[in-house]
């Protein structure tokens, strides 16, 4: 992979099956270790002792995937590379008592989980993914991926300035889906979902659920150029991420470096949670994996203190419609290569140093980059980049892939770059 950029759209065509298949953070690390799996990854309990063999490893947490690969002849203060990305999407999350409805209509009771662009739920098909915990305290998980609620929009006859002065929508009273006509009975979503999972329903105790958009991805434009989809944001670079981190294993005795893909949940809600980027979990992982392998303290603390992160999430590709909006130096295209971002302010974590890590990385691949800073006017966002390098001290570089339509239930991307990211992030993990 590291040899060629020349674009495989095979690549593409999985990665659109793995945003099918992962409509939630839990299906996506689900499907991210069935892959690592079959590369001869194993897993590991956070429960059970750990040993310093070799090999590759995972730990599955939540919504949160981190793994690594242990090359033959490493030693405990080997540094990591490590991918940083994350699982979760803005969306809309069920309530712990999801039934309502009113007028005569069933409705299902949710939560407004990150910044999503409201609108884009409007009138769409949804599904409802995610788990449940059963009395046992294990987890199923669940996935209707059918056409089974809609977020109605009001008719243009009952708003009439809708066009001239722009859609409104009360969070609380207007993005309620509707699933149903007739009474509402409490219970009758968590039983319809126990009996779709194939569980007893007074055996589900606990759920994490959301909706998706049921709507395939698919390629956009009269050459295909482009890829429309749900969750790129930021599923794109876990599927990267675990591509390359499976590539990198490949090379074996090649590798000086321990590669690892730490994959969060939370991310579109500030990350902290135990599964999220300013959550012990990578910490704990990274020195439990030191300390296996006979390290110390100070094994723990030269590792670190040589160890870098890309830390990898999707950018905003320049806008033709809104176009003052982006910097006028700076407007990343689709098919362009993977961005580099930078914020003075540190809302993003990228620096010099780290700049010249992710070019010397783009170069081995044979890859072309770009670079994103926001317009001065208008307010930067934020990734697990800053968190990662405050909480473990690392250097951590911040990057991704340039989109369009970012928090929309359905985003598009550049077909090549999906293929790019990956060819970027395997030389990086290569070393």
């Amino acid at each position: 992979m590291t040899n060629s950029a020349r674009f495989d759209r095979g690549h593409t065509d999985d990665l659109m099956s793995f945003l099918a298949a992962s409509p939630s953070p839990y299906h996506a690390v689900a499907n991210a270790a069935e892959r690592l799996e079959k590369a001869g990854f194993r897993q590991v309990a956070e429960v059970d002792a750990w040993d310093g063999e070799s090999g590759g490893k995972y730990v599955l947490r939540g919504g949160a995937i981190i793994a690594w690969y242990v090359p033959e002849g490493v030693n405990a203060a080997t540094p990591y590379r490590i991918v940083g990305a994350h699982t979760d999407s803005p969306n809309l999350r069920v309530k712990p008592i999801p039934d309502t409805g009113a007028r005569g209509w069933r409705q299902i009771a949710v939560e407004i989980y990150g910044g999503t662009l409201l609108n884009t739920w409007l009138d769409r098909d949804l599904g409802l993914s995610g788990r449940v915990t059963l009395a046992d305290g294990s987890h199923r998980l669940v996935n209707v991926d059918r056409a089974l609620m809609r977020v109605p929009q009001l008719a243009v006859h009952l708003d009439r300035s809708v066009n001239s002065e722009g859609l409104k929508l009360d969070k609380q009273r207007h993005m309620t889906p509707i699933w149903g006509l007739g009474e509402v009975a409490e219970g009758d979503l968590i039983s319809f979902v126990a009996d779709e999972t194939g569980v007893p329903a007074e055996d589900v105790k606990g759920w994490d659920l959301m909706v998706h958009s049921i709507e395939p991805p698919a390629y956009l434009g009269r050459d295909r150029e482009l890829v429309a989809g749900p969750r790129m944001d930021n599923l794109l670079s876990v599927h990267a991420g675990t591509a390359a981190l499976t590539a990198a294993a490949a090379a074996g005795g090649r590798l000086t470096t321990i590669p690892v893909l730490a994959a969060f949940d939370h991310e579109e809600n500030g990350s902290q949670s135990d599964t999220g980027a300013d959550g012990p979990l990578l910490g704990t992982v990274l020195e439990r994996s030191v300390f296996a392998r006979g390290g110390s303290f100070e094994d723990r603390a030269r590792a670190f203190a040589g160890t870098v992160c890309l830390s990898s999430d999707t950018g905003h590709a320049v806008h033709p419609n809104y176009s003052e909006r982006h910097d006028p130096s700076h407007q990343p295209m689709p098919n362009g290569g993977p961005i580099l971002k930078v914020n003075v302010n540190q809302r993003y974590a990228t620096d010099g140093s780290g700049r010249a890590v992710f070019a010397a990385a783009c170069e081995r691949a044979g890859v072309p980059w770009q670079s994103f800073v926001s317009n001065n006017a208008m307010p930067c966002g934020t990734t697990i980049g800053p968190i990662t390098a405050a909480r473990h001290g690392i250097a951590t570089v911040d990057i991704g892939v340039a989109i369009l339509s970012m928090h929309s239930a359905r985003e598009l991307c550049g077909a090549e770059d999906p293929y790019l990211l990956a060819n970027a992030l395997t030389a990086f993990l290569e070393g």
